[in-house]
């Protein structure tokens, strides 16, 4: 749909131009900017991450080792995005503690795909466990039955804070036939972790506890391990274990 207030086709969506003595139309750039909003609006994304952008994240210049792993982060992101989708593996998983800015990269990489027409949701996964569970009440309708088909059915599905709620059977369950199905059917996958793996670091060690430092829990332990299996499968882990509490600026200096 083009914009009604376009000053280029004056909301037709068309601009109509003469070559060589012959009329043509062509789309006006307004439509896939249109559709571009659409997209965005549709995916859920919060309000705290609405800008995110791959071009506002600043590398910190006072800490060599953090640099480096935001870097190597970086590198593995643009690259899922410039390949996208003909990527060897269809997902991304982010992995470290809090306040590294995993929600922001992932949200960032959403957002671009969404720009060049893709299209996706972002999940908070406390929130989808949430909303699936109040769908088999069949008193609530079908709008909380709608996440978990979304969840299966989008283009790319943005797990955010995946591991955050205690395992259960029907949670082990229910993650592992949504990651099952999406791998199954190569469809995007895009999830954040604060949960350590032996595989991606994080684990806590005898001289962390003996410092003080909070157990943390594992991927496995969390998700179960049929639906770990499965992220590794899929997806590319960008760990960014040893950077602190730096939340990602998000406006250029």
């Amino acid at each position: 749909m083009a914009k009604f207030d376009c000053k280029l086709c004056g909301g037709t969506g068309w601009i109509v131009s003469e070559r060589d003595g012959v009329s043509q139309a062509d789309r006006c750039r307004c439509v896939a900017e249109s559709r571009a909003d659409d997209l965005e609006r549709s995916a859920q994304i919060p309000k705290n991450y609405a800008r995110a952008s791959t071009e506002d994240i600043i590398l910190p210049v006072d800490n060599p080792l953090e640099r480096d792993i935001l870097a190597r982060a970086m590198i593995t992101i643009m690259s899922y995005i410039r390949e996208y989708p003909a990527v060897s593996k269809p997902g991304l998983l982010l992995a470290g503690p809090p306040g590294t800015g995993k929600t922001y990269l992932a949200v960032a990489a959403l957002r671009q795909l969404l720009a060049r027409g893709h299209d996706g949701v972002f999940f908070d996964y406390q929130n989808l466990l949430d909303r699936i569970r109040e769908g088999y009440s069949e008193a609530l309708g079908t709008t909380s039955r709608e996440a978990y088909r979304s969840a299966l059915e989008t283009e790319i599905l943005l797990l955010d804070d995946l591991g955050a709620h205690r395992v259960t059977d029907w949670v082990e369950d229910t993650v592992t036939a949504i990651i099952t199905y999406r791998y199954n059917q190569r469809k995007a996958l895009i999830a954040t972790t604060n949960c350590s793996d032996p595989d991606f670091g994080g684990v806590t060690t005898a001289r962390d506890r003996q410092a003080g430092e909070p157990m943390r829990p594992l991927l496995e332990q969390r998700v179960g391990e049929r639906a770990r299996s499965r992220l590794f499968e899929m997806c590319r882990v960008v760990p960014l274990w040893g950077v602190g509490d730096y939340r990602l600026k998000q406006v250029r200096s």
